[in-house]
């Protein structure tokens, strides 16, 4: 039996794309997935996600890392997906899916499509770098030569060690260029390596370069070796609210899975 893949990218963060309404894929292989994911002996991406129906919502997302292994939110698939969703005429210019961290708004103008985020109540700071969550967990920290930085060398030491050793945590690497513009690497756990852009991670930046006072700003700018991606939001007493991640979804091409 064959089915139908297709393989799209948000700033160069790409993804495996399966129509898996009919529920034919197998969820609990995890070395299929990952053999799909690699990029020399499979299709390549830096993850696999699959679409399929919802009781109430336009669709469901189910997203894996690299690894084979289903992951937490991921900003770019959920852009990609909705875009995904179009192709197949599921929707038009809006969107509300489920994720793994709940139900999500899309809007699509053009090929920009904005996905609304969960709100973020807890921003940690400390002396060396902020955390918080996303979608999922994220390490941010600000370098003075980001360009020469082995991002897969540091980001692993981070990812791997205390406090994050158990369940690990993604890792990016912040460059301030201006008061609304900052640049950034990424490091995520799945992957095991740095990414052309992580959609959670961008938005991780933009709220925490905010949290510490790097900017005022409420529409920020992120440049990442994949392209621009742009994070708006709301702070409230809480924390921050009414978040958008804000960027292209490309279909790249389609082809077999036999």
């Amino acid at each position: 039996m064959s089915n139908t893949f297709y393989k799209y990218q948000g700033t160069g963060n790409d993804f495996v794309m399966i129509d898996n309404r009919l529920g034919f894929f197998n969820k609990s292989d995890v070395k299929r997935i990952s053999f799909l994911c690699d990029r020399r002996l499979g299709i390549g991406a830096d993850g696999l996600i699959l679409l399929e129906n919802h009781d109430t919502a336009d669709f469901k997302m189910v997203y894996f890392n690299a690894d084979g292994n289903e992951s937490s939110m991921c900003g770019n698939g959920g852009r990609c997906i909705t875009a995904f969703a179009k192709y197949l005429g599921i929707i038009k210019d809006k969107a509300i899916f489920e994720a793994i961290d709940g139900l999500h708004k899309a809007i699509i103008e053009d090929d920009i499509i904005k996905l609304h985020m969960q709100n973020v109540d807890v921003v940690e700071k400390y002396s060396t770098h902020v955390f918080l969550n996303t979608g999922s967990p994220h390490h941010v920290q600000l370098e003075s030569h980001l360009k020469d930085l082995d991002i897969k060398t540091e980001g692993s030491k981070i990812r791997f060690g205390a406090p994050y050793n158990k369940a690990g945590t993604n890792v990016n690497f912040v460059s301030k260029q201006s008061d609304d513009i900052f640049a950034v690497r990424t490091y995520e756990r799945g992957v095991e390596d740095e990414t052309l852009s992580c959609g959670t991670g961008v938005t991780a930046v933009a709220l925490a370069m905010h949290y510490i006072g790097e900017t005022e700003k409420n529409l920020i700018s992120l440049e990442t070796p994949g392209g621009l991606l742009k994070v708006s939001f709301h702070k409230n007493e809480e924390g921050y609210e009414n978040i958008w991640l804000i960027g292209p979804a490309v279909q790249v091409f389609k082809g077999t899975l036999s």
